[in-house]
Parts: C-alpha cells; sequence; structure tokens
C-alpha cells in the first residue's frame, strides 16, 4: 500500500465544482455553488443544519445527483458517474461497517470487489491496519471494537484501495470529546501522510478550524466563505460567519464616509470596511478584550460598560458586562495574581486593539473560489 505519495503528489486529484444546483421541490439545497479544491489539500465543508454541506459531499460522492452543474476530478467530468467508478474512498457517519464479518474481512470487501489477488489483499490488509494503528486486529469482530477503533476500521477500509480522493461525513460525531479531539489529529497525520485529497464535512467549528487547510462555509445552500482557519477566524465576511465561528458577541455600529462609529465614537481599524453600508455590526471575541485599568493606552479602542458578573471557568475567567445599549458582551482573560479585579456593579472600560476590531456586514457575500 502506498504511502510515501506526499501532499499533492501523484495520489491525489485537484476537485473543481461549477454552478452545482440541487432542489427538492421548493426547498433549495445547493445554489449554484463554485468551489475548487487543490490535489493534496484537505478541506471542511462546515455550516449549521440545513446548510447543504452533506448534500454536496454526497453529490462528490455519486450518491446524490445535482439538478444542474459540474464536477471534475483532474479533467474527469464525473457528474454521470456512479459511485464505485469515481475512484474516491468514503467514510459514513455511522462507519457502514459490516457486523457479521471480521476486522480483515471488512477491509477486504473493496479489494475483492476490484479482482484483487488473495495474497495482494492479505497484504494490503496487514499494510492498512499498521497505518491506523490496528495490527493484530484483523481476527477481531467489529462488536468487539471500541467507538474509536472502529473509526479507523472504517478509515483503514476508504483508503485501502488507494483512492485518490477521501470523503468524510461527519466521522467522529459518534465519539466523547477526548478520543474526538485525538482522532482529529491522526485523520489529520493519516492524510499528510497519503496525499490525498480530502473532503470533510462537519458542524463543529473547533474541529474544522483544527484539522483544515481551508474551510468552505455553506449557510442555506450557499458559499459565503472560503478561508484558511485563521483567515476565517480573524476577518470574517458577514455577521453569520462571525457569530457561527467561535464564541463572538455583536454590537452594532454606525458606518459613515468609511468610518464606523459605536455609540457616537469613531473606531480605529488596521483595515479598510468590506461594505459601505450605514448598518453593520462590531463582531467582539471574547480573548481579545481587555478589562482596563486607570491608564488607558492611547492606541487602544475602548468601550464603556457595568460589570454584572464574573465566571470562573478553570484556565481562565469570563466577566460579563453590559453595554449602554443594554446588550451584553463577555471578556475572558487568564487568571492574574495581585491585579484589582472589579466587582459586579462596578462601571468598566474594555480596549481593543485596532487589529481585533472587526466591522461585519450583516448581509451574506457569495465567497469567489
Amino acid at each position: 500500500m502506498t504511502s510515501e505519495a506526499g501532499r499533492g503528489g501523484a495520489a491525489s486529484l485537484p476537485i473543481t465544482i461549477r454552478r452545482l444546483t440541487k432542489h427538492y421541490g421548493k426547498f433549495t439545497a445547493l445554489d449554484h455553488i463554485d468551489l475548487e479544491i487543490k490535489s493534496g489539500e484537505f478541506i471542511t465543508l462546515l455550516g449549521p443544519s440545513g446548510s447543504g454541506k452533506t448534500t454536496l459531499l454526497m453529490m462528490l460522492g455519486g450518491f446524490v445527483q445535482p439538478d444542474a452543474g459540474s464536477i471534475r476530478f483532474g479533467d474527469q467530468e464525473v457528474v454521470l458517474l456512479p459511485p464505485h467508478k469515481r475512484g474516491i474512498g468514503m467514510v459514513f457517519q455511522n462507519y457502514a461497517l459490516f457486523p457479521h464479518m471480521n476486522v480483515a474481512a471488512n477491509l477486504a470487501y473493496p479489494l475483492k470487489l476490484r479482482g484483487c489477488r488473495r495474497d495482494e489483499i492479505a497484504d494490503r490488509v496487514a499494510k492498512a491496519l499498521e497505518l491506523v494503528e490496528l495490527a493484530g486486529y484483523g481476527e477481531r469482530g467489529v462488536h468487539q471494537l471500541s467507538g474509536g477503533q472502529k473509526q479507523r476500521v472504517a478509515l483503514a477500509r476508504a483508503i485501502i484501495f488507494e483512492p485518490r480522493i477521501l470523503l468524510m461525513d461527519e466521522p467522529l460525531s459518534a465519539l466523547d470529546k477526548n478520543l474526538r479531539e485525538k482522532m482529529q489529529l491522526e485523520i489529520r497525520r493519516l492524510h499528510d501522510r497519503l496525499g490525498l485529497t480530502s473532503v470533510y464535512v462537519t458542524h463543529d467549528q473547533r474541529e474544522a478550524l483544527t484539522m483544515s487547510d481551508r474551510i468552505a462555509v455553506l449557510n442555506r445552500g450557499r458559499l459565503v466563505q472560503l478561508d484558511q482557519p485563521r483567515d476565517l477566524y480573524e476577518q470574517p465576511t458577514s455577521r453569520f460567519i462571525a457569530d457561527f465561528i467561535g464564541e463572538t458577541h455583536c454590537v452594532p455600529v454606525e458606518v459613515r464616509e468609511g468610518q464606523a462609529l459605536l455609540f457616537g465614537k469613531t473606531l480605529q481599524l488596521d483595515r479598510p470596511l468590506r461594505s459601505t453600508a450605514p448598518a453593520q455590526s462590531l463582531a467582539l471575541r471574547p480573548e481579545k478584550l481587555h478589562l482596563l485599568g486607570c491608564d488607558v493606552p492611547p492606541q487602544l479602542n475602548v468601550i464603556e460598560g457595568k460589570l454584572r458578573q464574573h465566571v470562573f471557568q478553570g484556565d481562565s475567567i469570563v466577566s460579563y458586562v453590559t453595554l449602554a445599549d443594554g446588550r451584553e458582551i463577555a471578556v475572558r482573560r487568564s487568571q492574574g495574581f495581585g491585579e484589582r479585579t472589579p466587582e459586579p456593579g462596578d462601571k468598566v472600560r474594555i480596549g481593543i486593539a485596532p487589529r481585533d476590531t472587526i466591522i461585519v456586514p450583516d448581509d451574506e457575500p457569495t465567497a469567489p473560489t
């Protein structure tokens, strides 16, 4: 089994999606999606329930037919190809393992369908199990495996015939938090080792930020932002993205002549506004905010409010502050020793650096591919 392909090598293919559309009666599941996925890239389709992410993945796999549009794997148009002729590996949410077969038989099944020799099958099964750290598990029944082991077997079966594209539909959703976080790293390492083009579906923002080269965020059947994880988090293009990715509190601002005003005060910005719409929002990340003392650095934007409460969360303290318009925002800080902590009911000032002062339009622009 080839394991030295390297990212973007001969084992992977780019994917080009053009104007992909799907309707179910009056409901639009996908609305003219354009997306280019690079060879060897790990891209995540992220969005809330009903956003179209799973529909898009099922179209890549050939399990759902679009009403219109094109899907190309490399130079080949695959819209009319059935799943078994697309050369893809697929990992489903429920693992889809055969309960009446042992682990080795589950892995051997796709190779038997392809007419591989018995000795080749045995060799590939052994190497696939070693690759997912399950060497020696071939004779075990599926019922004898833990959730994490079942997930490894499902991954091994998906890659055993050396596909050039790997599709994964929320494969970790059934696992507990600690195992899920471990498997995220293992799947990413496996992707890097094999050099596959991987398309991953999840509704978990942290999972997407942890694993992806780029993240395609879908909402109501439209692709609304496509970016690297850090850019998606730090430079959301709309209020929906700011609200959906991470913990955010949005406060309305007024825009005049290219300036953003909060409670009548002009905010210092590091980058030009994306939109000229008069009503936009200031997206505040709790970890980017600072409770200020007597001295206020001149380079900070300052927001005034009244402290409502502190919440202890182990490695940090979250302070909830009520603003002049009644909205509440949160400030997250690590515990400090010897510093004065304001009491509930105190008036406080919150500082935010211009680079962290994010102004977002309330509408959702379509993302460039």
